[in-house]
């Protein structure tokens, strides 16, 4: 290694430099002098062929005057290139009538790129017939133009099947606005096709594993708009690494949109700095998208000037999205006044959140009149919250019918608080069945309300439990325990209760504490009180005695019964006349009667 660099630091080894690259295009230089030479002696000779192609190579360097009488000549003598040529060069200099006949009589003479030609011109003319015929004549040639042109004709024209053959005929010969236009098309087929159905049959995969086949075809020749929508399948197929390299490809070449995307996709992988980079170019470039994410990015931030800019640039590039997002970021400053006025100005342009929070704010200035409307547009722009908002709405004046038919509409789209309010509508009703399917609804989407009254919907079916010899303790968990253990786990105090009894019945001191002690510390009275029946019976009731005092405070009659008892039990008289009298105001009716009973005999006791 130590020789060959110092072979290369003696210059021994020949290098590249600029001098040799000047020499090079020196050298061709002076071959197409030497080659136009050799072609004008052959045309002064009479050469047909050396005319025509001395003309064309004055025709590709600007020289029409020049080129124009070797092309006649040429012309003249039958070439039929040399007339394809004088057709090009006449268009150039605007007499494109007299271009096009010479283009007819290339093209009869058999030229495709003639044909191709004329049949521009035609359409061009609006003679659409006449430009079918001969772009037909070019593609049956083998012309790629023509191909892509006859296509793009068709397509025009609703031949669907036809435009696909020829565009497919042209990506075929390496045509990348083509290869990118039936990936399009094959993508929008498979679309259409699915929105009737639910799922993907497998003419769907092919089309889209096709549609992906020429959206890499036109990528790699350089089509940005394919390397973007390639990016967007390989990211939603979860290839992240590869869609990035698309979208940096497509962003580098101009495309603002896959700036955009690039730079979500670094923000996704935690590289926030490099997002925002890319964002900026794609914002700089009009992309309202990417200027909407720079001003989320200066909001967290809290930078408010910054992203109330980068807000409107979104809005001046005409993305909704921007006076939306405006209406948030002055809700959040407490400017209620310029909050409402960007709202209005996205809902009226007819963005469905926009509406619904303009709707949430003039409800809570207690303008419902003017709420309703904009919940109503939202709702039926299909917003799933507008839609819960207006079941609630209907739900306030008491109008039950209509505030179910909206729950309903959202509970449909996946709404969790709308599908437990239909299923506690449905319990009402005693639709058991029906309840239960939208209970698990909700469940499933989250709701721990849900998720306990499905298990007391299913508990309430549970058949009583088989005695087992010797008392053996056999205990399978059954779905309606998973479901109170589920809403448990989420802070509900009622099923954190029912999960602590449940322990308690098959022995597990230990685990009934936790839950009802989770309960009672949570607000629960029931809790309390359960977590003081199980002290006690563990030999700890002062402890019991302090949880039985919070659930009597709480409102709970048992709780203040039991309390009577224990100071009737160590003689304090008066204070268990006062806990006994609470309780018989508390009840319910048997504790009353039995606190009332206590009670007398207290006073009886305290008058001896």
């Amino acid at each position: 290694m130590g020789d060959m660099a110092n072979l290369f630091e003696t210059g021994r080894f020949a290098q590249p430099s600029d001098q040799d690259e000047a020499a090079d295009e020196a050298q061709e230089a002076a071959d197409e002098a030497a080659e136009e030479v050799r072609r004008r002696l052959a045309a002064e000779a009479g050469d047909v062929e050396a005319m025509s192609v001395l003309g064309a190579m004055l025709l590709r360097r600007g020289d029409f005057d020049g080129a124009e009488s070797h092309l006649r000549a040429a012309t003249a003598a039958g070439d039929r290139a040399a007339a394809n040529n004088l057709g090009v060069l006449l268009h150039q200099r605007g007499y494109a009538d007299e271009a096009a006949g010479w283009w007819r009589i290339a093209a009869v003479a058999g030229s495709a790129p003639a044909a191709h030609a004329l049949g521009r011109h035609f359409r061009e003319r609006g003679d659409e017939p006449a430009a079918e015929y001969w772009l037909r004549q070019a593609a049956e040639q083998g012309h790629v133009l023509g191909a892509y042109a006859l296509a793009d004709l068709l397509e025009h024209r609703g031949d669907e099947a036809g435009a696909r053959r020829w565009m497919r005929a042209a990506a075929e010969r390496g045509h990348r606005e083509a290869a990118y236009r039936l990936a399009r098309t094959l993508d929008r087929n498979a679309g259409h096709r699915r929105d009737g159905r639910d799922g993907r049959d497998e003419g769907d995969t092919e089309a889209a594993d096709e549609a992906e086949q020429w959206y890499r075809q036109a990528a790699a020749r350089g089509h940005r708009r394919a390397a973007l929508h390639l990016g967007t399948i390989l990211e939603k197929r979860g290839e992240l690494k590869e869609a990035g390299r698309w979208y940096l490809t497509s962003a580098k070449d101009g495309e603002a949109r896959a700036a955009c995307a690039l730079g979500f996709l670094l923000r996704d992988a935690g590289d926030t700095e490099s997002a925002a980079v890319w964002w900026l170019r794609a914002a700089q470039d009009g992309d309202g998208n990417a200027a909407n994410a720079l001003g989320a990015l200066h909001a967290e931030r809290g930078e408010t000037q910054t992203a109330e800019r980068w807000y409107r640039a979104a809005m001046d590039a005409g993305d909704d999205n921007g006076a939306y997002n405006l209406g948030l970021l002055c809700a959040d400053q407490g400017r209620t006044t310029q909050a409402e006025q960007w709202y209005r100005r996205a809902a009226y342009a007819g963005h469905r959140e926009a509406s619904n929070a303009l709707a949430i704010l003039l409800l809570r200035s207690g303008d419902e009149t003017g709420a309703e409307p904009w919940f109503s547009k939202a709702a039926e722009a299909g917003s799933v919250d507008a839609a819960f908002n207006l079941g609630i709405l209907h739900a306030g004046r008491g109008e039950e019918r209509a505030a179910l038919r909206w729950y309903e509409r959202a509970a449909s789209a996946g709404h969790t608080e709308a599908a437990l309010q239909v299923g506690m509508a449905r319990l009402r009703d005693g639709d058991e069945r029906e309840a239960e399917r939208f209970l698990r609804c909700a469940a499933g989407g989250g709701s721990a309300e849900a998720a306990y009254r499905l298990a007391t919907v299913l508990d309430a079916r549970r058949p009583p439990a088989p005695e087992h010899e010797l008392g053996e303790p056999a205990h399978e968990k059954s779905e309606c325990e998973e479901w109170y253990e589920r809403a448990a786990s989420q802070g509900h105090r009622r099923a954190q209760v029912r999960v602590g009894m449940m322990a308690a019945a098959r022995g597990d001191v230990v685990e009934a504490a936790r839950w009802y002690r989770e309960a009672a510390e949570a607000g629960s009275r029931n809790g309390a009180f359960n977590l003081g029946l199980l002290l006690a019976r563990e030999g700890s009731e002062p402890e019991a005695v302090v949880w039985w005092r919070r659930a009597a405070d709480a409102g709970h009659g048992r709780a203040a019964l039991r309390l009577a008892l224990v100071c009737a039990r160590r003689g304090e008289l008066a204070e268990g006349q006062r806990w006994a009298d609470l309780a018989v105001s508390l009840g319910p009716r048997e504790v009353g009667e039995r606190a009332a009973r206590l009670r007398d005999a207290l006073r009886q006791e305290l008058s001896a």
